[in-house]
């Protein structure tokens, strides 16, 4: 990446455009933890920022799913734990997001640049991609370009760990796939009724495998995760079932909906 382009990309991160007010520091995905800023991880943030944006040039589409890798999900059988929607605005490109107010249960959507997508502390820098079909980008771009209908299925009530079918908590990825679901579904005002869509299509969530011990530390030491809207056959089974990145970019392909998932580092 060039010096002009890493400084463009320093100037378009700090250009955030929140939805909602938000007034804590907003994670999905990653830690809460307070670091000073790292000049390794800022370089290397931009630099990937830098490569999906030349793919994104080249591709040819106007929206794209695009996930992260925050955490380090391996145990659960999971490479990307965020994901969102990329979109072409003129000659940039802007992601729209679920953000978690960080160390709190509540959550906010946000426009941001590439580079600050890939800035909030990874544990890894890898961008993963799926390119919906043309109809279904025009659906979308018309969603993401209306902050009203953006925020039509947004529920601020935040956990990490939501039931893919419930409608008390929302996390991130389930956001951005009921949005989906809205965009294809004309119908759809509200998120039963997406969630009826997306069951139609053939969606299934990812299964997050717990002990009763995880469940019961998590739920203490972490405002942002939850599992009372889990049904109780599931949840003392240790299995949760909620929407992981990777279940979406699987079902996208599946379906017919988007392309084989493609991995940028």
């Amino acid at each position: 990446m060039s010096a002009r382009r890493l400084l463009a990309g320093v100037v378009l991160a700090g250009l955030i455009l929140a939805l909602a007010i938000a007034t804590a520091p907003a994670h999905a995905g990653q830690t809460c933890e307070q670091k000073a800023p790292d000049t390794q991880a800022l370089t290397r943030g931009l630099a990937l920022a830098g490569k999906v944006e030349q793919h994104l040039k080249g591709s040819g589409a106007d929206v794209v799913v695009i996930a992260r890798v925050g955490q380090d999900l391996r145990e659960y059988g999971q490479r990307y734990s965020h994901l969102g929607f990329a979109y072409r605005d003129g000659d940039v490109w802007r992601v729209v997001h679920k953000l978690n107010e960080c160390g709190t249960d509540t959550s906010a959507i946000f426009r941001q640049g590439l580079g600050e997508f890939f800035l909030d502390d990874p544990f890894d820098y890898e961008a993963g991609i799926v390119v919906p079909k043309p109809e279904v980008q025009a659906h979308l771009l018309a969603v993401l370009r209306d902050n009203g209908r953006l925020s039509r299925l947004h529920t601020p009530e935040y956990s990490m760990l939501a039931y893919a079918w419930g409608k008390k908590y929302q996390q991130s990825n389930q956001w951005a796939i009921e949005t989906l679901a809205m965009a294809e579904d004309g119908d759809a005002s509200n998120r039963s009724r997406a969630q009826s869509w997306l069951n139609l299509k053939g969606y299934q969530p990812g299964t997050i495998h717990l002990s009763t011990f995880q469940r019961l530390g998590a739920r203490v030491t972490q405002a942002n995760i939850a599992f009372d809207d889990h049904p109780d056959k599931y949840r003392y089974s240790g299995r949760i079932y909620t929407v992981t990145a990777d279940s979406v970019f699987l079902w996208l392909e599946r379906s017919g909906l988007g392309s084989r998932p493609i991995a940028i580092r």
